[in-house]
């Protein structure tokens, strides 16, 4: 509980509207998309960066744990206020602020939806690649707090490669920029590489600096099965190696397809072992030629099934097998651990593989799917809570596969980060020195641990 005599200078701050304490009030501002809970004891929703700097001065004066919220769409828990505290959400600030067509930029306040600044900058005719599974609702602020990806990082990159600049506010409550408009600058530290995906911990982003690109002219989208998940990984690197690089390369596996058709009947063929889902844009000659190489490259590989969108009508067909994926899941069991490793994507095949085996293993279904022209493969293993013992036998199939992606020469966590999900498992990929070296920053930017706590590392 927070005293009363805070609660008022919060309420000066925010105004009466933009603060609240009531158990209906903030009740779903307790969770995000893991199905953890912890209730807060307030919830401010400030207007500017003023107004974040004035709350963390109160909190560090007071030692509340204050924590940055966007629209908590995250699948690790990094916005959960896990021990109560105050939970500053971003969604006021929601100003797309200025476009510059002559120098592809743009500048943002964090709590602009990802879908709409898309559709914004398109209308000028320029383009903002990432785009999360979220995208329809999840603010630019939290995408770059978590360095979010999606299926077009295969060409275009994550988010921190389209970040040219910020307003944050640090934990102390100080207000920096940093970065700028310009595509060069090496004055100091590159502050703003290390606050993309610092999953709020390092500071509270109140503006956004966006590069843009020039909107390509058209796309092709292709579904290709296959007879084998060796095959799906071999056109991968095949495109590539043929001097394509796709816009997309969506991965699924048998477990995925059986998922989609059984529920859908999508009447995809019974030999198919895995799909890609695969687009490319730019010039409309271009476009038109690479399909046909596409289609040429990956013949021998053992395709099953080849389709080519004539047009967008086409396209959306397609592309429904990708998003038909989730709601299918819960056929399986009706609850999942959502986790996205990744690894080199030549070694695709073999962490599937080993997956299979762990779930040989637990005894617990496990369904991939992802982004295979990167080999950010996410893994969803599905139980029942109510079992008894599943959940147990999850955390150690969990703990396996992110051994597998390890030894494979992958990482953990490739967009979601690590927020509260992953901290236990943080250990099994950075050594005692890198830890170390990274709580130093936390505690020379945050000396009283009150932004974010608990996320990442534990004190």
């Amino acid at each position: 509980m927070l005293k009363k005599k805070v609660l008022e200078e919060l309420r000066s701050i925010v105004g009466e509207a933009n603060l609240a304490t009531d158990r209906q009030d903030i009740l779903c501002y307790s969770y995000d998309a893991t199905q953890m809970e912890f209730p807060p004891d307030a919830v401010l929703h400030p207007a500017d960066a003023m107004e974040v700097s004035a709350i963390l001065r109160i909190a560090n004066r007071e030692m509340i744990p204050v924590f940055p919220r966007g629209a908590g769409s995250g699948f690790t828990g990094g916005s959960l206020p896990k021990g109560g505290g105050i939970v500053l959400v971003t969604t006021r600030m929601n100003r797309i602020l200025r476009v510059d067509t002559e120098n592809l930029i743009a500048e943002v306040e964090p709590g602009v939806v990802t879908e709409q600044f898309q559709q914004a900058v398109e209308k000028l005719g320029l383009f903002y690649p990432p785009d999360p599974a979220s995208l329809k609702f999840s603010t630019l602020g939290g995408n770059v707090a978590e360095n979010a990806g999606g299926p077009r990082a295969v060409k275009y990159g994550c988010t921190r490669d389209f970040v040219m600049g910020l307003e944050v506010v640090l934990p102390t409550g100080e207000i920096i920029r940093t970065g700028g408009e310009t595509y060069k600058g090496v004055v100091g530290y590159d502050m703003t590489r290390l606050l993309c995906g610092s999953e709020g911990t390092l500071g509270v982003i109140t503006r956004i600096i966006f590069k843009l690109l020039p909107l390509p002219e058209a796309k092709k989208t292709m579904l290709a099965i296959f007879d084998s998940i060796d095959g799906a990984a071999k056109a991968v690197s095949a495109i590539i190696k043929g001097k394509i690089i796709p816009t997309t390369l969506e991965f699924m596996d048998h477990a995925t397809l059986l998922c989609v058709d059984r529920r859908f009947n999508l009447g995809l063929p019974p030999d198919g072992r895995a799909v890609l889902l695969i687009e490319v844009d730019g010039d409309p000659e271009l476009v038109e030629k690479q399909a046909l190489k596409i289609g040429e490259i990956i013949a021998p590989l053992g395709v099953v099934q080849f389709r080519v969108a004539k047009d967008s009508a086409e396209s959306e067909q397609l592309w429904k097998v990708r998003r038909l994926v989730s709601p299918s899941l819960r056929d399986v069991n009706p609850d999942k651990y959502n986790e996205d490793i990744v690894v080199p994507r030549s070694r695709v095949p073999e962490v599937i593989r080993r997956i299979e085996k762990i779930q040989e293993r637990y005894g617990i279904p496990i369904v991939n799917f992802g982004h295979a022209g990167d080999g950010n493969i996410h893994v969803n293993i599905m139980i029942d809570k109510l079992v008894p013992g599943m959940e147990e036998k999850a955390e150690k199939a969990i703990a396996e596969v992110f051994r597998a992606a390890l030894d494979l020469g992958g990482t953990m966590s490739g967009e979601h980060g690590v927020g509260l999900s992953k901290a236990p498992y943080i250990e099994l990929e950075l050594n005692p020195a890198q830890i170390a070296a990274m709580k130093s920053l936390k505690h020379a930017l945050d000396p009283n641990n009150v932004l974010n706590p608990g996320k990442m590392f534990s004190w």
